[in-house]
């Protein structure tokens, strides 16, 4: 193992501390190894911009898996617009008792997570490649989830046709949107608003919640 795989370990091992998250050896290894597997593929498949490749444990691992607590009792979470898997990858290895559909409409990035899927052997994780607004899915989603995607009118005018009564939308955002909140259409309603605090990560941070109005 390297210095730099030794340094992440160490700041992965401390910050899922800080979150309360007592993930096993073997989870925790396989947030290490999709780690090492953006870095590989970087460049190829242009996941993420360089500059956030040294960040990657605070800035993507723990952001991303700051939402675990709030996915407990759910069976299908859909994340949109995923990108290079997050936050719905570290997710799917964290919660393995909960089924991901990670959507995106880049054929590259989609190509890196079939790659990742299977070196990981996530069993609980479902690839898509293709627009959010055309997206059918077989199965009820409980959560949507979504990470620096859009603003929260336009998430919720492109997922609309996801959405059962019970379904969920949790948005990742950096400063409070009061904006966006303020604008979302009146058939939806928001249900919680959330301050994060990311262990190695200074930057504001929020989770919404929004669900369809009864």
């Amino acid at each position: 193992m390297t210095a730099g795989s030794d340094e992440a370990e160490n700041e992965l091992r401390s910050g899922l501390r800080a979150l309360a998250l007592n993930l096993s050896d073997s989870q925790l290894q396989g947030l290490l190894t999709y780690r090492e597997l953006v870095e590989k593929w970087n460049r190829r498949f242009n996941l993420l911009g360089s500059s956030e490749l040294p960040r990657f444990v605070s800035r993507h691992l723990l952001d991303s898996l700051a939402l675990c607590k709030q996915l407990h009792g759910a069976q299908r979470v859909l994340d949109v617009g995923t990108g290079a898997g997050l936050p719905g990858l570290p997710l799917a290895i964290a919660l393995p008792e909960i089924g991901f559909v990670l959507l995106d409409s880049n054929a590259k990035k989609t190509r890196f997570l079939f790659q990742a899927r299977l070196a990981l052997g996530l069993d609980n994780l479902q690839i898509e490649n293709s627009r959010v607004e055309l997206y059918q899915s077989p199965d009820q989603i409980d959560i949507v989830i979504c990470r620096a995607f859009a603003s929260l009118s336009e998430i919720l005018r492109l997922t609309r046709h996801c959405f059962g009564s019970d379904t969920t939308l949790l948005a990742l955002k950096g400063r409070f949107p009061a904006q966006e909140i303020a604008q979302i259409p009146e058939e939806f309603k928001i249900t919680c608003d959330r301050s994060l605090s990311i262990p190695g990560n200074d930057s504001e941070r929020h989770v919404i919640a929004v669900r369809m109005s009864s």
